[in-house]
């Protein structure tokens, strides 16, 4: 997200310095100035030449320079610290008492609600100009795919079990899980003894155009997870490569859903069976779900999102 939106700020004629934690061996030609693991003079020195002090999620550590510079500050939150401070929880407690005293984004309707202080909310954008349907093609081979980290809140076995009720009624669609994690030997084992493994590839992880291209191969992503999702770029992904969205119900994933596909409340088998069911043996509810998409996914375009924090940091800047 950061990446992205630092893109279009660059496009937009702006200049931005990038700071990151994160240590690389090649050399960024970005557009744009990545900072990564400063030491607290390059930090501040960074900070002092900004007009503003933008946090993608709080980061306690780079905040102290802006406020001894006095800067404007943007905290964006991305749902890792949304819960309510429970106990001691000094850490936690430190940060919603920052979040309370400082101009606040949330990145879904879901995560504002987690917080006393009043959150705008500025959904996450997709990357617009990798993820698209493409050339329009004959059919699509594959059925189901699932793309995500192999964890055990992220409700693959919820998926997999689901098609073993579906093949209790006939249905036997195919099932791409297109991901890494500590849960593939559990899953895989379930797929065996479900008797899935005709139906069922573990494809491993997956990015870019070969994502791309997988995911247009496809006519439903699932995204079954079993906690609250604090958004889903992944559901954004899928749509605009064409397919229809099924998710869980809580947190912000129907946000990135919208009017383009199912939903079920978190974990119920039986919701999930029902969602997937009534696609499989109504193909005219795959037209309804994709008409909607072109308005839909409008919204959560780069250009779009980049303008909202823009508008935002010119109100704080004024």
């Amino acid at each position: 997200m950061s990446a992205l939106l630092a893109s279009e700020f660059v496009r937009l004629r702006h200049e931005v310095t990038v700071v990151t934690q994160t240590a690389s061996e090649k050399v960024d030609d970005l557009g744009y100035r990545v900072l990564r693991q400063p030491s607290l003079f390059s930090l501040g020195k960074a900070i002092r030449w900004c007009d503003l002090f933008w946090q993608n999620n709080l980061s306690l550590r780079t905040l102290g320079p802006a406020l001894a510079w006095s800067k404007p500050i943007v905290i964006t939150h991305q749902g890792s610290y949304c819960r309510r401070p429970a106990g001691i929880d000094l850490v936690q407690r430190l940060k919603h008492f920052v979040v309370g005293r400082t101009t606040s984004v949330a990145i879904s309707e879901a995560v504002a609600a987690c917080f006393a202080t009043r959150s705008r909310v500025i959904h996450n954008p997709y990357d617009a100009r990798m993820f698209s349907q493409g050339e329009p093609s004959e059919g699509r081979a594959g059925e189901l795919i699932f793309v995500g980290r192999l964890v055990a809140e992220k409700g693959v076995d919820l998926l997999l079990h689901a098609l073993g009720r579906l093949r209790g009624s006939g249905l036997s669609p195919s099932l791409k899980v297109v991901g890494a994690g500590p849960e593939l030997s559990t899953l895989q084992r379930l797929a065996a003894d479900l008797g899935l493994v005709n139906q069922v590839v573990f494809a491993g992880p997956r990015r870019g155009e070969e994502l791309v291209r997988l995911l247009r191969q496809h006519r439903v992503l699932v995204v079954p997870s079993r906690y609250d999702e604090p958004f889903g770029v992944v559901a954004l992904e899928g749509i605009a490569c064409g397919c229809v969205a099924v998710g869980s119900a809580g947190g912000g994933l129907p946000e990135a859903i919208g009017p383009c596909g199912p939903t079920f409340p978190n974990g119920d088998l039986d919701g999930l069976v029902e969602a997937l069911e009534s696609l499989l043996r109504r193909p005219n509810e795959h037209e309804k779900y994709l008409a909607a998409a072109p308005q839909h996914l409008a919204r959560f375009h780069p250009e779009t999102i980049a303008e909202q924090y823009l508008t935002l940091f010119r109100s704080k800047l004024a």
